[in-house]
């Protein structure tokens, strides 16, 4: 996530904002019925059931609802295991197996306490079509160490291709001391890419970027601060990632195969260090926005929707501290930016329904809203 909410509340009164519309009629529609969460950090449906929501809690705790909000169920609580203390720890992400209608595998994100704090993947089941997931089912698959307690990450989910991807920052503190982005023979930093269905825990796919050398075989993409969300456009399959800046530019990429985004060379479209900086290898961002609008990105999706004919195309991100949202029009070769909504939310997170229709969790209500034509 993020940042820390006391340095948001410091952004020269940048919270103090009230609900607006700008030039983009768009407003918000409260979800299941008001009802508010602790904290929610994702939202998601399985595959195949467009009537079912999971939303998840940092602080360990997974709840299934009906559409309207009716029949709210605890299907897995995990606030044992789980170190949320650190502002960006704690429950981070979610996924569900393509064919989990079939096997009933859940794939989870999460921090673990320790020294040092160490960020987890792992794979838990449910046996009863997602009603509940079996908290003794868990299989770690992989265990990455943090230096510092920030910067986690923690974002998952299927690509296209039927491979899970997992999205880690750079460690933590300020500036990347270590200079994990820029290093290949490390996990941090980068956005990994991994075949859970042949063999266990894993296998990097043949055709991953370094699976055969000059860096770790998981890598899909690196040279990234904190990765805090990214999706998959539903239609061309592109990967869109909100990157976190450091103190002044937050930055939207869209990621290829072995794409290095920049991080600690560049923030945003501007050198991290000094007055100038190669961009020879570097793939720069297609937007950025300055620390004048907001101090944390929230990645979000490409609409794919029917509800709101004028977004479709549209990629949808936001700022945790401002609530701002913004679209990019992805058809057009260097569109800008278009400012849509002041939602005087704390954007922890967008979700996508089974319809293409997206979502917005506030982090500090607890409650979750549904993006809507006004």
């Amino acid at each position: 996530m993020l940042r820390l909410v006391w340095r948001a509340l410091t952004l020269c009164g940048l919270l103090l904002v009230t609900p607006s519309l700008l030039a983009g009629e768009l407003g918000l529609a409260p979800m299941f019925g008001g009802k508010a969460f602790d904290q929610p950090v994702f939202m998601l449906q399985p595959p195949g059931d467009g009537g079912t929501w999971f939303v998840v809690e940092r602080g360990g705790k997974i709840y299934r609802l009906n559409a309207d909000g009716s029949d709210q169920q605890l299907v897995l609580d995990l606030s044992e295991e789980v170190e949320s203390r650190p502002m960006e720890a704690g429950l981070l992400g979610m996924a569900f197996h393509p064919r989990f209608a079939e096997n009933g595998r859940v794939y989870l994100s999460y921090t673990r306490a320790g020294a040092p704090l160490t960020s987890v993947l792992a794979r838990f089941r449910s046996h009863d079509g997602g009603m509940s997931i079996a908290p003794g089912s868990e299989q770690v698959l992989l265990e990455v160490k943090q230096p510092y307690r920030n910067h986690n990450g923690g974002h998952i989910a299927f690509g296209p291709d039927g491979y899970l991807y997992f999205g880690l920052g750079d460690g933590g503190s300020g500036g990347d001391p270590k200079g994990n982005a820029q290093n290949r023979d490390t996990l941090l930093g980068a956005i990994l890419r991994l075949d859970v269905n042949r063999v266990s825990p894993y296998a990097v796919p043949p055709d991953n970027p370094f699976a055969k050398g000059k860096g770790r075989g998981e890598i899909y993409a690196y040279g990234l601060r904190n990765p805090w969300r990214w999706s998959f456009d539903r239609k061309t399959g592109q990967l869109w990632v909100g990157d976190v800046g450091q103190n002044r530019w937050e930055e939207v990429d869209r990621v290829g195969a072995g794409d290095n985004l920049g991080w600690n060379r560049w923030e945003g479209l501007h050198c991290y260090r000094g007055e100038t900086c190669s961009a020879k290898g570097i793939v720069l961002p297609l937007a950025e926005y300055s620390h004048d609008k907001g101090c944390s990105i929230t990645g979000g999706y490409v609409y794919r929707g029917s509800a709101i004919p004028s977004l479709r195309g549209q990629y949808l991100y936001g700022d945790f501290c401002t609530g701002r949202i913004w679209s990019l029009d992805t058809t057009k070769a260097g569109a800008e930016p278009r400012e849509r909504l002041l939602s005087g939310k704390r954007i922890a997170s967008f979700a996508e329904g089974r319809q293409g229709e997206l979502y917005l969790l506030d982090f500090s209500s607890g409650r979750i809203f549904r993006l809507v034509a006004e």
